[in-house]
């Protein structure tokens, strides 16, 4: 089955009103470097206090990525769920800005998350119902270009800023008006579509897949996607049973298995990473341009990696960058066996972060074609809501165990074993490609496995523009 992801946007905008995700973006960048040095130096926290706030965090996402999803279907107001986001992400900064205790930091910052998947789901809505069948893949990678420059602007902002002055806390008024900036924008700059369309359009879209599975260049984790609610019942576990069963002959089941894997270890690493600078004596302006190494190399990567997909084939993509990123973490315990000065451990930092970031871009649209491919012809809803949930419990779990592993007061043991669940996950990604071969073969007539690549198969029919004046 040939299936491409256009990442690289015909026009730059494809509509002007795209240009109001920039601000937001920028923000959230900058809030996630901010929030742990937060943490770490106006509060006296420690790894593990941080460890704790995301935790929080990621428990929180999870538990209301259910509940805005449904809430996105029973009411198409996508400006006024985007609004909320933005204009609840500039009071909640605002909010931190004022934060005396690390208690009430926990509180707010457990708040962001649960207003974080309003925006998610109302963007990707948003894009569906306001361009044609036709125009989606431009449009997707537009929002993703806009996203990409956003959270690179926001991190150079955050560099200037604390280059200037030592203000941090300061620095969350201009994080809060930006995302300010944004509410407005879209409150007064964009209209309702005529059309209402539902989560689980977006399962029915490659490109608006890979956006939500994207991980989150600001918030370092992918938002769930429940595009339907999970069920539940008096046997839950027999009802997964028969589900495992049943899939044991598709490939699904081993990309879950790798994407959990991965996501644990991203997260692992991720949310130990700042602290981890700051206790190698970085300034914070150094711990911007780090972050900021990790997003440039996403910005510049992510819009060859669909052209990279369709050449080279994206089983071998996501092996490839898998062990690209896992050799990052490597060389990241490296710096821990070695001592190294300031300007040594800023050099050193910067180029492993930077590849990293050019290895999640690539990632991010390999792993979508390949998830998107076994999507087809299948319940795709349901199948998403379990992919989701096992994101949200490796979003969890690896904020636990880094928490856990905190207690050692070694960021080198995190690194490793954050390395050897990815090289774990490599060998998957290769049995699934195997599994996807002989299940297409088998299922294929000769005269069909034979001939060029199936199209990406129908998606469903969407429901009728409304009379409503546009």
């Amino acid at each position: 089955m040939a299936i491409s992801i256009r990442t690289w946007p015909t026009r730059l905008v494809a509509r002007p009103w795209l240009l109001a995700f920039v601000p937001i973006n920028a923000a959230t960048a900058g809030f996630g470097v901010v929030l742990p040095l937060l943490i770490l130096i106006p509060l006296h926290g420690s790894w593990a206090d941080v460890a704790l706030a995301a935790t929080l965090f990621n428990s929180a996402v999870i538990l209301s990525s259910v509940v805005w999803g449904h809430l996105a279907d029973r009411h198409p107001g996508r400006r006024a769920f985007l609004v909320l986001n933005y204009g609840g992400y500039a009071a909640l900064y605002l909010g931190l800005s004022h934060v005396g205790s690390l208690p009430l930091l926990y509180g707010l910052y457990t708040v962001v998350g649960l207003i974080a998947p309003a925006g998610a789901n109302a963007a990707n809505l948003l894009i569906l119902e306001k361009f044609s069948e036709t125009e989606r893949a431009t449009a997707f990678a537009s929002y993703q270009e806009m996203t990409m420059i956003g959270s690179v602007a926001g991190l150079l902002v955050g560099y200037f800023w604390t280059v200037a002055n030592d203000a941090l806390l300061a620095l969350l008024y201009v994080l809060a008006a930006l995302a300010a900036v944004s509410a407005v924008a879209i409150w007064f700059g964009i209209r309702e579509a005529h059309r209402s369309l539902t989560t689980a359009h977006v399962a029915k879209h490659p490109e608006s897949l890979a956006s939500r599975l994207r991980v989150s260049a600001s918030l370092r984790i992918s938002i769930p996607f429940f595009p339907r609610r999970p069920r539940l019942g008096p046997a839950p576990l027999a009802r997964f049973r028969l589900w495992v069963r049943e899939e044991l002959h598709h490939e699904l089941p081993l990309v879950m298995g790798a994407m959990f894997l991965f996501n644990l270890g991203s997260n692992l690493f991720n949310i130990s990473y700042t602290p981890f600078l700051y206790a190698a004596g970085l300034g914070v302006a150094a711990i911007f341009l780090v972050n900021f190494s990790n997003n440039f190399a996403q910005l510049v990567l992510y819009p060859l990696s669909g052209r990279l997909a369709s050449r080279f084939g994206p089983d071998g993509l996501v092996r490839w960058s898998t062990y690209v990123r896992s050799l990052g973490y490597l060389a990241t315990a490296g710096f821990t066996f070695v001592v190294l000065g300031r300007t040594g451990a800023f050099s050193a930092n910067l180029i492993a972060f930077g590849a990293l970031g050019g290895a999640i871009a690539i990632y991010t649209t390999a792993s979508s074609l390949i998830l998107f491919r076994g999507l087809a012809h299948r319940d795709a809803g349901g199948l998403l809501g379990v992919n989701s949930s096992l994101g949200g419990a490796a979003a969890v779990l690896g904020a636990v165990l880094s928490g856990v592993l905190s207690v050692f007061g070694s960021y080198r043991l995190v690194f490793l074993v954050a390395a050897g669940a990815l090289l774990v996950s490599v060998p998957i990604w290769t049995a699934a490609g195997v599994a996807y071969r002989r299940r297409r073969h088998g299922t294929e007539t000769p005269a069909v496995a034979t001939g060029p690549p199936a199209s990406v198969p129908t998606r469903a029919p969407e429901p009728a523009a409304s009379a409503k004046p546009h």
